[in-house]
């Protein structure tokens, strides 16, 4: 009976030590690929950006208190016929873009926190923002944004208040 219990733990073992089973990465580098990704599809010329045409792809990137936000808003728009509060790309704080000179920094705050200062330029024009992340069932999602307009700090949870 004894072996019974045991071999379960033995195997285990055995796989840890025989690096079968890696380590996940450091939740930094985590948090760097993700805000990386969101960016790399802003590069260059032929840069798309990121697609948040529907739910699926909205609470993808944010996480669900602001998701639930976003697409609230958005319904309420489509209702009324009008335009969201948000109306242009959140990552870029624009409508139109030619993302270049990307340079992002992330910082933890542990344990499931993080913070990347993003800067660029949008079309030769530097731009700053500020995602603060959090992690979510062990994936990190945004939640909020920090822009700097006219001098003054506004976020984009701030938006969806008005």
């Amino acid at each position: 009976m004894l072996t019974r219990r045991i071999f379960p733990f033995a195997v285990a073992f055995s796989l840890v030590t025989s690096g079968a089973i890696v380590a996940a990465p450091a939740d930094d580098a985590t948090a760097t690929a993700f805000v990386s990704k969101i960016y790399g599809a802003y590069k260059g010329r032929d840069g798309k950006g990121v697609l948040l045409d529907n739910e699926a792809q909205i609470r993808r990137y944010f996480e669900p208190s602001l998701a639930a936000l976003i697409i609230k808003d958005r319904k309420a728009a489509a209702k009324r016929s009008d335009v969201p509060a948000l109306d242009g790309d959140p990552f870029i704080d624009a409508q139109d873009f030619e993302i270049s000179d990307i340079d992002i920094a992330v910082s933890d705050v542990p344990p499931d926190k993080a913070a990347a200062t993003v800067n660029f330029k949008n079309l030769n024009e530097p731009v700053k923002v500020v995602l603060n992340l959090v992690k979510v069932k062990n994936e990190w999602r945004i939640a909020d944004i920090l822009y700097t307009r006219d001098g003054k700090p506004e976020t984009l949870r701030e938006l969806f208040k008005h």
